[in-house]
């Protein structure tokens, strides 16, 4: 099964989406049927920060982030700004520079789940659920819960 969204350049009454409208039509050797649904229905993924819930425009992040090591830094300035693709002499063994013109090698934790993968992958748990506003719901608020206790503990500790 696939989902294929597109929009539809219509009349205000929209008469040409309602002849549309649960017809069926031939995509290759699959019968396709058009099902009407709310428009944006999905959970928004920021390109500023790759966290879930908000848009890029309403971001508070003070700058860009990468999708793939979560720096303070765009995606295609990866190689020239992350950590894992410079060179590193004084660690044990050294780390050698990634040679110009070959791909990051290095694995990578999601921002929003924690697996390898990048922020915007489909391998992702969030991305997967991005039409579920009830999930990301959940999520937001046990990862704000999590952020309470963890300041609670600091404060906490801090007393003692």
């Amino acid at each position: 099964m696939a989902i294929i969204w597109f929009d539809i350049w219509d009349t205000q009454n929209g008469s040409k989406a309602k002849l549309l409208i649960n017809h069926s039509f031939n995509l290759g050797r699959h019968i396709a049927t058009v099902r009407a649904t709310n428009m944006n229905p999905g959970v928004p993924q920021c390109h500023n920060c790759w966290k879930w819930g908000h848009s890029t425009y309403s971001c508070r992040a003070y700058g860009s982030r990468c999708q793939k090591c979560n720096s303070p830094h765009k995606l295609e300035h990866h190689r020239d700004l992350a950590w894992c693709c410079k060179a590193n002499p004084k660690l044990n063994p050294p780390r050698l520079e990634t040679a110009q013109g070959l791909p990051c090698p290095h694995s990578f934790k999601c921002i929003n789940c924690k697996g390898d993968h990048m922020a915007d992958d489909y391998k992702c748990s969030f991305w997967r659920n991005r039409f579920n506003r009830d999930w990301h719901s959940k999520k937001a608020q046990k990862a704000q819960e999590t952020r309470a206790n963890s300041i609670h503990l600091a404060i906490g500790s801090r007393k003692s």
